[in-house]
């Protein structure tokens, strides 16, 4: 493993670094703090989550800062161990996992809390995309079972705990690292009509998708279908974002946030909290930080001095951009609800620890646009 020593270089590693993404990335982590306390002030058994969550964050700071002392290149050749090692732990799964609100997707770890290995099965993918899409040249389509096979594998042990949101995000991933891998945008097309036709085809039957997951993407078309059943969340985050108005009614001080009128509000629906009591303005303040996010992992892709890491950058942005996307926009009912956490901002040590090192690699691939400050010729 190529590791990076910072000592007379320090200067040079600092100067290199991609701040707009680190700095953005902690400054979202530390709101997403404020929001945690204020969804669990009232809220019975969650008062050790915003403890929980400062842990996570302490931890993950130095864990992204870590990361980017390590060659990105080396995740390369450590991608077929990491693949088989989280498929097994998804295996592990679907036999002695933890379960909890009708899903089976964790590993107890006691007073820590649990592990989801979903969560880091997205970093995982988007490593071994990048390195099998590195070995061919895909210029016929018979090529693309490689990746699809690699995706699909952990993609259906996701969707049996069962995690359709999950296993959208790989499919997200897979979608990105193709449209750069792959030089015809014909063959891309064909690969994204095959895809309209598979999804189009879990939702005639409940054969892949579970009915309440189902019932969650028809009742996105009609909500008024069933108000107190599969559109329940999704009218009480609409009434929460409304009611923080301009500038919000106040932190600890929004109704439906503080009266737990929405579900896992600390979780997958952290944004109402955000909305509610931080109003436009602060639901906007948290959008300019996503774009700096944005930004930053931009300038990791066209920093990339290989194909390796620009695909890997390609693929992580992918991944971000993907939880942003969906996660706003079910909270405001453009688009369905699928259970996707908010990066930095959602209760969970499993997926904040993901995105930090995430962003490690990302700093990594930025910080050798210039070789001699990683000290790689």
């Amino acid at each position: 493993m190529a590791v990076v020593t910072l000592g007379s270089g320090a200067k040079r590693y600092l100067r290199n670094f991609n701040w707009p993404l680190a700095v953005a990335g902690i400054c979202i982590a530390l709101i997403g703090l404020m929001c945690v306390r204020s969804a669990g002030l009232h809220t019975p058994g969650a008062a050790g989550e915003f403890q929980k969550q400062i842990l996570y964050l302490m931890l993950g700071v130095p864990v992204m800062l870590c990361v980017s002392l390590v060659d990105y290149r080396t995740w390369q050749r450590w991608a077929p161990g990491l693949y088989v090692i989280n498929v097994l732990l998804l295996l592990f799964i679907l036999r002695g996992g933890h379960s909890a609100l009708g899903a089976q997707r964790w590993i107890s770890l006691g007073p820590l809390g649990t592990f989801q290995p979903s969560e880091p099965a997205k970093l995982v993918i988007a490593i071994a995309l990048a390195a099998v899409l590195c070995r061919g040249t895909y210029q016929n389509l018979q090529e693309l079972w490689k990746p699809l096979v690699a995706v699909a594998l952990p993609a259906l042990l996701i969707l049996k705990q069962p995690d359709l949101g999950t296993s959208l995000v790989l499919l997200a991933i897979l979608s990105v690292e193709l449209f750069f891998a792959l030089p015809k945008l014909g063959d891309f097309g064909i690969y994204a009509l095959a895809v309209l036709v598979v999804a189009a085809a879990a939702l005639g039957t409940n054969a892949v998708l579970k009915p309440f997951q189902r019932a969650r993407l028809f009742v996105f078309l009609n909500p008024r279908a069933d108000p107190q059943g599969a559109g329940y969340n999704l009218n009480q985050s609409k009434i929460a974002v409304g009611n923080g108005e301009w500038f919000g009614r106040g932190l600890y001080h929004g109704t439906q946030t503080q009266l737990n009128f929405v579900p896992e509000h600390s979780r997958d629906f952290i944004f109402t909290v955000l909305a509610e009591e931080w109003g436009f303005a602060g639901a906007c303040a948290l959008l300019v930080l996503y774009a700096a996010v944005l930004y930053g992992g931009i300038r990791s892709m066209l920093a990339a001095r290989d194909r390796f890491g620009f695909l890997l950058a390609a693929g992580l942005v992918g991944m971000l951009f993907f939880h942003v996307l969906v996660n706003l926009g079910m909270t405001i009912g453009i688009m369905p609800i699928t259970g996707i956490p908010l990066p930095f901002m959602s209760y969970g040590g499993s997926a904040m620890l993901t995105d930090f090192v995430a962003f490690g690699i990302l700093l990594n691939i930025y910080g050798q646009r210039d070789r001699d400050v990683l000290g790689n010729a």
